[in-house]
């Protein structure tokens, strides 16, 4: 039953690993609703301020900018109450002051129009490829007439910025670690299982040198981890120092007299949070490990 139940856990965090994925993914590449108004607000208002140069351009401080339009998905025009004239270079220069600084958009393409007969009497085309960057003459100035202009965005930048497409790599990637780590973790316990002891409130991994309690790792030293394991396999019985200094120190080097009460003091604090645990110093004799109230499984 444990197998199935843990089968079963697994491939329900898979499943719902898969389900973020496709929503975040889904959500990711979709426009979202206040992105879009909020580009569209911010576009009428560079517009208008493009708009109020050309005007002061004319030395005309009191006529009107009409309204901003959104004519289509991302196209805008700009309309003037009076007649105006101005240079083409000064529109190329204004744009780009006011389009490119504040980095509503790299790419766009500009049509001066003739409100009489819709004719374009001006238009250029700005964008991060060279080859597609056209600015015609524009040494000659436009006689004055009624105009309109038109500004089409061509890669609308939302508040979806560089950071967050970066987070939007590091986020799949995060759950992409976690779906392996679950993976890996599941084949870990598997193996853990046949090698461990459970001991009070701890588990012993004797040969991975480690206490778990409650999750929380507890590392042991060799010594402490060969002790542990003789203590272990005689649970709640007397062993004797003689026994203990064999089974650890034997062929390992010189042992000094009160190496043995040393590590013992330091597993025995590291044994100490469970207080159903005590390793009692028989005296003259050697140590028992004690587990009251619980069993130990092997």
């Amino acid at each position: 039953m444990l197998v199935i139940c843990n089968c079963m856990n697994q491939k329900k965090f898979y499943y719902l690993i898969l389900l973020i994925l496709s929503v975040f993914f889904v959500w990711s590449f979709s426009p979202q609703k206040n992105e879009v108004e909020g580009f569209s607000e911010k576009a009428k208002i560079v517009l208008r301020q493009v708009g109020n140069k050309l005007l002061l351009s004319n030395k005309d401080s009191t006529s009107l900018i009409l309204p901003i339009q959104e004519i289509a998905e991302n196209k805008f025009r700009i309309s003037f109450e009076k007649e105006l004239s101005f240079e083409p270079n000064l529109i190329v220069q204004i744009n780009k002051d006011n389009i490119e600084k504040i980095a509503l958009s790299k790419n766009y393409r500009v049509e001066v129009l003739q409100c009489l007969d819709n004719e374009v009497a001006y238009s250029y085309e700005i964008n991060t490829n060279e080859e597609k960057t056209i600015i015609p003459c524009a040494g000659r100035v436009l006689p004055i007439k009624c105009y309109v202009i038109e500004v089409q965005f061509l890669d609308k930048t939302s508040s979806k910025s560089k950071y967050n497409f970066l987070l939007y790599m590091i986020i799949p990637i995060i759950l992409l670690g976690l779906f392996y780590r679950k993976s890996f973790n599941h084949k870990q316990e598997i193996v853990e299982d046949k090698n461990k002891t459970v001991l009070g409130g701890f588990i012993f991994y004797p040969e991975q040198n480690k206490l778990m309690q409650q999750a929380k790792e507890i590392a042991l030293s060799k010594k402490e981890c060969e002790l542990l394991e003789v203590l272990v396999a005689n649970i709640n019985q007397t062993v004797k120092r003689e026994e203990l200094t064999k089974k650890v120190w034997e062929d390992n080097g010189v042992f000094v007299g009160r190496s043995l009460d040393t590590y013992i003091s330091k597993l025995r604090k590291k044994l100490q949070k469970d207080e159903t645990i005590k390793l009692t110093n028989i005296h003259g004799i050697g140590y028992k490990l004690e587990v009251k109230n619980k069993e130990v499984f092997l």
